[in-house]
């Protein structure tokens, strides 16, 4: 809050500083909201007109407007903001006490991308030069003057507002990917040009051994030799103690430095050539730490070809920009870490699928986040006692480590329970998973659908197949003519939720060749097209039919497993697949 105003479009203190202290009468409003209301307004506004700025903020600005204000100059407005244009009218208004005075308004509109976020308005009072018209070397002279106040003013809400866009960019960018060399060739992207000519970052280790150095210039044509000849000169062992980058890592803080020539560069110059600082253009830089609250991944040397001082506003954004740029960095060199060790654990809890006789099969998984190797869907395949083959897929809330702990119990205690003898059902599995859940205090929930399918005594006759849900997405089954259906209808309560739940065995022949398509919902519950919302879950599964069914008749459990998971288009769930061929 800016002296109890809404501090618009996400100005910086300094910026928000510059326009409090202007002499010139400044007011932003928001066209987003109801008749594009006054969202703030400076000081210098109040001191013109006579209204505090709580008696104007929420309201139109037409209300300084009286009954002898030229309604063409108000339509000449009124025009401009609806076609979205910049536009300057001489008109008379009024101070709050009731005053009249000429305003002369200029107001321009504020871009993100194609859409106005803003209108900025620009006051001067011309009384003194409307009414002395006459004086014409006066009028002349003010006139002048208070357009060199309303182009710095301009300058400045322009500047602020190139300024918020690459914040905005930057939030977006820097926090949505966790793969450490894309979030480096964000940040250069981001930087050059708008705030330097060229930059290059070096990323560290723990030892503070640089492990990769990225260049960006804003020119790269014709200037590769030279970036890679900075690249060599810096990679693979630390940096120079008197480096401003290395200066900048130590003290957490941005270090500048103006007026740059080849003798100031030598002691840290590693060596290069006057003529490679020469054709990149270097006369001032700029290092600025990548930090993170309890670790710093390197820093990002800003260089630009004049040697003038960097402005305080740019050393601003480029000082935060390098904190975000080291908190992803963090986060992106943790998630690096934590999916090696879930690799090894994802590898452990889906081993491959059993060679058995007499049936084919395909499986697939694919995790939430793209990337991670490890999540709570689980498909298995078991060779079981009584000349039965058994088939799972469970889905575990969550997509972390501990989801694919609790992912790996459930598919030990389903294995033990169907290994039971006399044979249990699934049903009867099931009960006894989610009594040992309870005991075990095995944390979470999970859905659940197991198939115990016995092969037939003789060659032609049909397989006995039995199954289970629990809380789970139907089982399809494509029968050997091409038609896809439910294997069953009956859902029972999810794992987990109450120990002694009622569960039900259904039983049907399936003749040789029938194929059972086990999935967790990730499949199904996926938008059309990129970017769209996640799909209906009978929808899904209605698609999921179709695709399926689309396949020639014979087509083999590695084709329908392709199909299904064609239908993945984002992201949003894990995913786990598993298709068996009895016969």
């Amino acid at each position: 809050m800016d002296g109890g105003q809404e501090v618009p479009l996400g100005l910086d203190a300094l910026t928000l500083l510059a326009l409090r202290a202007t002499e010139v009468s400044v007011t932003i409003s928001d066209p987003a909201r109801p008749g594009n209301p006054l969202v703030w307004v400076n000081p210098a506004f109040t001191e013109t007109t006579g209204y505090a700025a709580q008696d104007a903020v929420g309201r139109n600005c037409s209300f300084l407007q009286g009954e002898d204000t030229d309604p063409d100059a108000v339509a000449g407005i009124r025009r401009a903001i609806r076609e979205q244009r910049s536009v300057t009218v001489t008109l008379l208004n009024h101070r709050a006490d009731g005053e009249a005075f000429w305003n002369r308004l200029s107001i321009d509109p504020v871009l993100d991308g194609d859409r106005v976020v803003a209108y900025v308005g620009v006051q001067s009072d011309v009384t003194a030069e409307v009414v002395a018209g006459a004086e014409r070397d006066a009028a002349r002279a003010a006139a002048e003057a208070a357009l060199a106040r309303e182009t710095a003013a301009r300058i400045s809400l322009q500047s602020a507002h190139r300024r918020l866009q690459l914040m905005s960019a930057a939030t977006t960018t820097l926090s949505a990917s966790l793969d450490p060399d894309a979030i480096v060739d964000q940040l250069a992207d981001l930087c050059v040009p708008p705030l330097a000519d060229w930059l290059f970052v070096a990323e560290t280790d723990e030892t503070g051994t640089v492990v990769r150095v990225t260049t960006r210039h804003h020119a790269p044509e014709g200037h590769e030799e030279a970036l890679e000849q900075v690249r060599r000169a810096y990679v693979g062992r630390p940096l120079p103690t008197v480096a401003p980058a290395a200066q900048a890592m130590a003290t957490g803080r941005v270090v500048t430095a103006p007026g740059l020539d080849p003798a100031k560069l030598a002691p840290y110059g590693r060596g290069l050539p006057e003529q490679v600082f020469a054709e990149l253009g270097t006369g001032a830089l700029a290092a600025v730490p990548l930090a993170a609250p309890d670790s710093t991944w390197g820093a990002m040397v800003l260089v630009r070809a004049t040697p003038q001082p960097f402005p305080p506003g740019d050393l601003e954004v480029a000082e935060d920009l390098g904190r975000r740029a080291g908190q992803a960095l963090a986060n992106a060199r943790r998630y690096v870490r934590e999916a090696t060790v879930a690799e090894s654990l994802q590898r452990a809890l889906l081993p491959g699928l059993p060679d058995l006789p007499g049936v084919t099969a395909a499986a697939a998984y694919r995790s939430a986040v793209l990337g991670a190797a490890v999540g709570g869907d689980l498909y298995d395949l078991m060779d079981l006692p009584g000349g039965r083959v058994g088939a799972v897929v469970a889905d575990v809330a969550g997509h972390d480590i501990d989801a694919a702990a609790t992912m790996g119990t459930l598919r030990d205690l389903i294995r033990s329970r169907s290994w039971d003898e006399p044979p249990p059902d699934p049903a009867a599995v099931l009960t006894a998973v989610d009594r040992l859940m309870d005991v075990l205090h095995v944390p979470g929930l999970a859905t659940a659908a197991v198939v115990q399918a016995r092969r037939p005594a003789a060659d032609g006759d049909p397989w006995t197949v039995r199954h289970t849900n629990a809380g789970h997405p139907p089982v399809l089954v494509r029968l050997p003519g091409g038609d896809v259906e439910p294997l069953g209808g009956a859902h029972d309560l999810l794992l987990g939720a109450a120990p002694d739940a009622r569960r039900r065995t259904e039983e049907r022949e399936l003749p040789a060749g029938s194929q059972l398509l086990l999935y967790t919902d990730g499949l199904v519950e996926q938008p059309e097209h990129p970017g769209d919302r996640a799909r209906d879950l009978d929808l899904g599964i209605a698609r999921l039919v179709a695709q399926v069914q689309a396949l020639p008749v014979g087509a083999p459990p590695a084709d329908v497993l392709a199909a299904a998971v064609e239908l993945v288009t984002g992201r949003l769930d894990d995913t786990a697949v598993l298709v068996v061929q009895l016969g």
